[in-house]
Parts: structure tokens; C-alpha cells; sequence
């Protein structure tokens, strides 16, 4: 009989129902570890009139999703090496990816839906397993539907695997990416506030932490990979630190049913075990027999060992309802790894009251939090939001926050809302019509949307003001060839009537006009002491805005901050709201120095001030 869907899952299917009756766009659903996606699976495979092909990348996730297809009392095919079992005769077919990929002569036919489990593993790569199988059945049905479900839909290197968000009606990704949309999702800490999850204990202050930021490059921020020497070169000096955190980890589980401890390679792993009772724990490693670690898997489930030690390997489709403690002996820096490991503890068990978690890495992720899929631009950075003045979208970048937790800085270049894109002329519109109507295709389509125009951080094209990202190298609206920043600075230091500076500062001051007239004086500082200056007034409206256009837009940390530019008192009181340019060129105007161009978001081969040669 078919199983009751929870209310989240049914919207999920109904969610993708809706989204493939519309569009043929390769879409995802997000579902924490735990909510069970492979019944989601079952329902849409149950559903389904046509062939559907449901790929995993590990065996025990294959074996999974068939058995809750096969609970609801249909016949399905297994194509997995790893199962010994190479079948693809049925209507719906369970398959591992690198068994499927192998043998694309046994799918040469028309499938009507892809399910691809843990989807955050597909990239674009034309050569890919994913990619190779998808294509393969597209020549078969131009109009194959491809549709994703992960935990985490974000990768290290490139951030979130799909474009844009419709429930949040947000813009994630402009880059091109494996997925068009993302047209689901159920927040961690909803599960648990619902009670499909188990609630989550962090401890605070373990009694020793390994200290791998010592292999972070020097001044380096964002993503690192330390090499396995390297980490391991760490861990043998910190042989106490191991001893001691092993000894924290059998106390605070003598009350714990089961124990995952997520080492950060074999040699740590080996000596872990070694601090650990005998008699009740194993360990499991990738060049293990696919045997001896079945047979190591099965009897923590049963409850015969009580502490599994694992490298890498059991960080997706395993499952162990049982498991109440995760210690966490490794660095990541994916979030995404980073939920998936405490993810393993967090599914419901009889006498199950919460899942401890102890991170002895350091690692700085939140749980609850990974929405912004890109690295810290600053280790202080925290996830913010910001409200587009536009759109209204609320925004999550990371930024800076001061002591009672208001914004001081963000990070967003552009706002992510979507909005709907303008309507065509009349006319126009009726042909279409009329076109759809002869054609009979005359069916409800989704309003088209685009990202917000909106810009916090821009680069300002010369020839029409239009605002491009500051990253870009022709003007989006005029096509105008944009100056490359590193031309730029070159170009001005081959002058000998120019000025570069590098600056680490800028101070505003009073001063006076020829006239008497008070004059605002912006004074950017160079590390080793050089100055240049710009000077505005504030009589008359014109003044004002060209102060606006001139300053504020580039200057402002928070672009929607409201300025009060009457006087120059009031902007002096305020000066805490702009930030310095990264390098600011001056021409010699006679015996005077004028700022004629600033560069802000620098990034090419000059060091910025105050940052190691």
C-alpha cells in the first residue's frame, strides 16, 4: 500500500508536478539529511506514466530508494554493479551512476524524468558520468526532465548548483550551472522544530582543539585545501591533544547509544583507534573490502560496537537512526560536507532526545545558516540581510556587524530578487497569441522573471553611467569597451603628471572656499604617508547631487543609507558610513593635484595597502 507522505514531501511532489507541467528546466529539491527523500522518490516514480531512471552515487543509496519504491508494491529494476544486479526491463530502473554510464547501450529508449540523488556531486562537464548519461537519454527525448535532490546544493568550488531559488524568488547563481531552479526546500531547523529531526547539542569548548588554521596561507581568506602531508604534520604534534580529546569523547558518551567519529586522515584514524576501547569500536577507510566493511556497517547498526571511526566514507547514504554523537576531528571547509557529517546523527530513534555534536577542528560553519553558497570575505564576516531598495527582496550577503549587531559593511554586489520581466507591447502579445491559439499550444506559462537591476557595488561605464558589475569588461548596456583596472594603474604610473595611491584610509575635514564657503575636504591617505584631496560644497541642490553621483554611490558601505548632505557638519558626523577606495589615481593640474579616477573591489596582480608584498 502506498505510504502517507509527510506534508512537506507531498509538497515537494506536488512542487514537481507543477514546475515539469510548465517548463522543461533541470530543477532541484532540497531536503535535509533525515527527511526522507527516498520517499519523495517513490511518489514520483509511483506517479510516473513513463520510464524514470533513479540515479545514486553509492550503492546503499541505490539499494535505499528501490525499497521504499518496492514498499509501495511495484516491481523495479536494480542496475548496480555493487548489488550484482545489472536489470533495466521495468518501467522504473535504480541505478548507480558509474554502472549506468558504463552501459549506456542497455537505456538506448525514451525516459520521460531523471532522478538524481545527492545532486550536488553532477557538475557540467560534458565527460562527466552524470552529464554523459543525461545526454545519452536526451537523444532519445529532446524533453527529458532532469530533476535533483541533495541536503546541500552547493559545491566548495563553485557554490550553489542551480540559478535561481523560486520559493525565495531569488537570483543564487549567475554563473552556469547543472541545474536552472530550485523549486523546494525545507530549512534544517524546520525539521526539527517540527519534530522529524532530532534536536542538535553543539558543545562549546571541548577540551583541546587542533589548530589546522595554522595551514591556512598567510592573509588568505575564502576556501583552502590543505595537502593530506600537511594536515597530518599537525596532528603529530598534536598527539596530547588527540589523547585527551579521545578520553572527552568516551565520557560524554557513556550515556550515548552510538558514536561517528570523522577523522581527518588514515594515519589520525589509526591512532584514534588506539585511544578507544577495543572491544566495542571499528573503524572503516576507503581501501577496505567492500565485504569487511558491510560487515563492520551492519554490526554498528545492530548496537554490537558502539564507536565508528570512519575517513571520508560514510558522509552520505548511511544510515544509522541510532547515532546520538558526532565528533568531528577534521577541517572542511564545505558547509556542505559539514552538514552532511552531522547529518548522519540527526534521524529519529526510539529514546533518541538530541544529537551531541563536539568539533575539535574548529570548523566555522553554522548549521542552520548556509545560505550565502560563497567563501568569507573577512574571517569577522557574519551572514546579514540587506533589503534591496528597489525590489524589496531581502537579501542574505555576508558583511560586518558591530557590537550590538548592527550593519556596519556588507559584501553584495547585486540584488538577488527576482522580478517580473515587463510586459510585451500589445500587439506583439496578440500575434503570439493568435500563433499558440493556430498551434494549439495555448497553455498557462510561468510569468517570466528576471534578476533585480539593482546594484550595492558597481563599475560606472564612462560612455553612457550605466552600472555593470565591478568585475565586468564591456559595459552590459552600451557594449562600451570597459578599462581594465590593471591597465588602469599602469597606465597612470608610466605619467610623470600623475599620481597613484594605494590607499589604506581616507579622512573627511572642513575647510574653506575661495569665497569663504564651507567645503567638505575627503583627504585618501597612502600607507607611506602621500595625500590627495577632493573638495565639495553643499550650497545648492546641483552641489548636492553632484556630491551624490560623485561620492556617495561608489563611497557608500550600504548604498540604500540614507545621507544627510545639508551641511558639511552633518556629513562630517557621518563619516563612518563610507569606505576608501582601494587606489586613487591624481592628476597635476598646474600647481594642484585632482582626483580624476578611484578603483574600489580591486582585485589583479597590485597589492592593496597594508597587505603583505
Amino acid at each position: 500500500m502506498p505510504v502517507t507522505l509527510r506534508p512537506y514531501q507531498q509538497q515537494a511532489v506536488d512542487a514537481t508536478l507543477s514546475h515539469f507541467r510548465a517548463s522543461d528546466e533541470a530543477a532541484v529539491i532540497v531536503l535535509p539529511t533525515g527527511a526522507g527523500k527516498s520517499l519523495v522518490i517513490a511518489e514520483l516514480a509511483r506517479l510516473a506514466k513513463r520510464r524514470i531512471l533513479v540515479l545514486a552515487h553509492v550503492k546503499e543509496l541505490v539499494e535505499q530508494n528501490h525499497s521504499k519504491y518496492a514498499n509501495y508494491g511495484f516491481k523495479a529494476s536494480i542496475f548496480a554493479a555493487g548489488l550484482k544486479q545489472k536489470d533495466a526491463d521495468t518501467q522504473v530502473v535504480f541505478g548507480s551512476v558509474q554502472s549506468v554510464s558504463r552501459n549506456l547501450a542497455a537505456f538506448d529508449d525514451h525516459f520521460s524524468l531523471v532522478i538524481i540523488d545527492e545532486c550536488h556531486r553532477v557538475s557540467l562537464d560534458a565527460d562527466s558520468q552524470y552529464q554523459t548519461i543525461i545526454s545519452h537519454l536526451k537523444s532519445f527525448n529532446p524533453q527529458l526532465k532532469v530533476l535533483g535532490l541533495t541536503a546541500t546544493p552547493y559545491r566548495l568550488e563553485s557554490g550553489w548548483i542551480y540559478q535561481q531559488h523560486i520559493p525565495q524568488n531569488a537570483v543564487k547563481n549567475t554563473e552556469a550551472c547543472a541545474f536552472k531552479v530550485c523549486i523546494f526546500e525545507l530549512p534544517l531547523r524546520q525539521m526539527i522544530n517540527d519534530h522529524f529531526l532530532t534536536p542538535v547539542t553543539q558543545q562549546d569548548a571541548p577540551v583541546a582543539l587542533y589548530d589546522f588554521e595554522q595551514l591556512r596561507p598567510s592573509g588568505h581568506q575564502g576556501y583552502f585545501q590543505p595537502s593530506e602531508a600537511d594536515v597530518n604534520r599537525v596532528l603529530k604534534g598534536a598527539k596530547r591533544a588527540t589523547k585527551r580529546i579521545i578520553a572527552q569523547i568516551v565520557d560524554q558518551a557513556s550515556d550515548r547509544k552510538g558514536g561517528m567519529i570523522f577523522a581527518a586522515t588514515v594515519t589520525h584514524a589509526r591512532e584514534i583507534m588506539g585511544y578507544l576501547p577495543s572491544d566495542c569500536s571499528a573503524l572503516i577507510v576507503g581501501d577496505m573490502s567492500l565485504r569487511a566493511r558491510d560487515s563492520v556497517i551492519n554490526a554498528f547498526k545492530a548496537q554490537q560496537i558502539k564507536f565508528l571511526v570512519n575517513v571520508s566514507v560514510l558522509t552520505t547514504g548511511f544510515d544509522a537512526p541510532h547515532v546520538d554523537l558526532i565528533a568531528i576531528l577534521r577541517p572542511t571547509e564545505s558547509v556542505g560536507l559539514y552538514q552532511q557529517i552531522i547529518g548522519r546523527g540527526l534521524r529519529l530513534s526510539p529514546g533518541k532526545q538530541d544529537c551531541l555534536v563536539l568539533d575539535y577542528a574548529g570548523n566555522p560553519h553554522d548549521l542552520f545558516r548556509p545560505e550565502i553558497g560563497q567563501a568569507k570575505p573577512d574571517s569577522n564576516a557574519v551572514a546579514v540581510d540587506v533589503p534591496c531598495p528597489v525590489c524589496q527582496h531581502r537579501n542574505q550577503f555576508w558583511g560586518l556587524v558591530d557590537s550590538d549587531g548592527d550593519l556596519v559593511e556588507h559584501y553584495g554586489r547585486r540584488c538577488q530578487g527576482l522580478v517580473v520581466v515587463s510586459a510585451q507591447p500589445e500587439l506583439e502579445l496578440e500575434l503570439e497569441q493568435k500563433q499558440e491559439l493556430e498551434q494549439g499550444k495555448n497553455q498557462q506559462q510561468p510569468q517570466k522573471k528576471q534578476q533585480c537591476d539593482f546594484r550595492y557595488r558597481f563599475k560606472e561605464c564612462p560612455n553612457c553611467n550605466g552600472e555593470n558589475d565591478i568585475a565586468a569588461r564591456v559595459c552590459s548596456h552600451c557594449e562600451y569597451l570597459l578599462v581594465d583596472p590593471d591597465n588602469q594603474l599602469k597606465a597612470a604610473l608610466q605619467l610623470r603628471d600623475a599620481k597613484v595611491l594605494r590607499c589604506s584610509g581616507m579622512s573627511f575635514s572642513q575647510a574653506k572656499s575661495a569665497k569663504g564657503q564651507p567645503r567638505l575636504k575627503v583627504t585618501y591617505h597612502d600607507e607611506e604617508g602621500a595625500e590627495l584631496a577632493e573638495y565639495f560644497g553643499f550650497d545648492t541642490a546641483a552641489q548636492r547631487g553632484a556630491f551624490y553621483h560623485q561620492f556617495c554611490k561608489q563611497h557608500l558601505k550600504d548604498r540604500q543609507q540614507n545621507v544627510n548632505t545639508d551641511t558639511v557638519d552633518a556629513l562630517l558626523q557621518q563619516s563612518h558610513l563610507f569606505r576608501a577606495p582601494d587606489f586613487v589615481i591624481g592628476r597635476q593640474q598646474k600647481r594642484y593635484w585632482v582626483v580624476r579616477e578611484k578603483i574600489f573591489d580591486y582585485q589583479g596582480r597590485y597589492r592593496l595597502a597594508n597587505a603583505l608584498a
